[in-house]
């Protein structure tokens, strides 16, 4: 992806972050996740990033987890406030810019009631040059996303999506495309983009093979 000068090099990348656990969000490389920030715990999480390096990092919870004491995947994604505004009822609405993946190498103590973790991003750091990695298969790549958003009745610019190159391409679907939270860890805890790319594939075609079989009827 092309960066914004604002953003950072991979060796000035934080070593503690915020973290906004929410189930189902991800934020790849170069990939904008619109947010709407209302409670107060994280309206201050949003506050003390602006005020230093505007980098948060989206983290799946584990399901089936207490809601007073949750626990959290392994892996998440950081991104970047690129930009915000305050609304007249106290949300703060933002859009939140992917930087690098990174892994939880231990939690740290809360600073005004959010979560707090020490990122590992060593192992994620080909997300910084993957803008000119190519798939194997685009055409069929796309043979299958065409059957798979036909399956789920969703609206999509195709042009836009054909114009864009095959890093970008997967790291926009992956953050927006409707797969299931543990889908959706699965991607991105894959490092490669050509194996997360076949990892969609097998996602994509599984959901369509389903709806073949159940008669595509609506759910």
């Amino acid at each position: 992806m092309t960066r914004s000068p604002f953003f950072p090099s991979f060796e000035s990348l934080p070593n503690a972050i915020p973290i906004f656990p929410l189930a189902g969000a991800v934020v790849m490389p170069g990939v904008q996740l619109p947010l709407n920030i209302f409670e107060p715990r994280y309206l201050n999480m949003v506050q003390d990033a602006l005020a230093n390096d505007h980098i948060i990092g989206m983290i799946q919870p584990v399901r089936d987890t207490d809601e007073e004491a949750v626990h959290l995947q392994r892996v998440g994604s950081a991104g970047r406030i690129t930009s915000y505004s305050e609304s007249n009822d106290g949300r703060i609405i933002m859009v939140l810019t992917g930087v690098c993946r990174f892994g939880v190498y231990e939690e740290i103590d809360k600073i005004k009631g959010y979560r707090r973790v020490i990122a590992d991003w060593a192992r994620f750091a080909g997300d910084y040059d993957e803008e000119d990695v190519q798939l194997t298969n685009r055409e069929g790549f796309f043979e299958i996303l065409h059957n798979y958003i036909g399956a789920r009745r969703l609206e999509i610019s195709w042009d836009d999506l054909g114009k864009l190159t095959d890093g970008p391409l997967i790291n926009l679907l992956c953050t927006h495309l409707p797969f299931e939270p543990e889908e959706k860890q699965a991607l991105i805890e894959t490092i490669g983009l050509d194996e997360r790319a076949e990892l969609m594939r097998g996602l994509m075609n599984l959901y369509v093979a389903t709806r073949q079989s159940l008669g595509d009827k609506p759910h």
